[in-house]
């Protein structure tokens, strides 16, 4: 008797177990977030574009830009960067320029990263324009590779937000 009441009670748990699975869907496959392209998008070698436009009418005529001295050489290496994708115009005198360009370009050798924020504000008033901020592994690659490959993203980044300043 003992036997027959351990077996009903095995099989009555066995059974409402198989009751509770089938009355719960199944479970959906969740997608895994990303920080690469969207969809449509070509992967591109400058990570996420994290630049923000704080006002995008005077970022349209923004033609010359005076940039200060920035650390690791990122401002030579940004005057380079301007000249070559020719959208706007680097001046050597800050009173011939529509807009500054400031920043921070820091290594950290612990956390192996290039730190870099850049901004771009208003000559006569100093309202602020554009900003961007960048991390750039290093080490593989060099320190000056990374500085040089962050000049390059903060042109691309910038053309990118004039190219959606157009079209608002």
């Amino acid at each position: 008797m003992k036997f027959l009441v351990l077996f009903l009670a095995a099989v009555l748990v066995e059974g409402s177990a198989a009751v509770a699975q089938e009355s719960n869907p199944p479970e959906r496959p969740q997608s895994r977030p990303t920080l690469g392209p969207e969809p449509g998008e070509a992967p591109t070698l400058f990570g996420p574009h994290n630049s923000t436009i704080n006002d995008p009418r005077r970022l349209l005529r923004v033609r010359a830009l005076f940039i200060e001295r920035i650390d690791n050489k990122l401002g030579d290496l940004l005057t380079e960067a301007f000249a070559k994708a020719g959208h706007i115009r680097v001046t050597a005198k800050r009173d011939e320029a529509d807009a500054l360009l400031r920043g921070t370009c820091f290594d950290s050798r612990h956390l192996k990263d290039v730190h870099t924020e850049i901004f771009i504000s208003d000559r006569r008033t100093g309202s602020p324009i554009w900003q961007d901020i960048i991390h750039q592994p290093y080490n593989p690659p060099p320190l000056g590779n990374a500085v040089n490959t962050t000049a390059q993203a903060v042109v691309k980044h910038l053309m990118d937000s004039v190219n959606e300043a157009e079209r608002k």
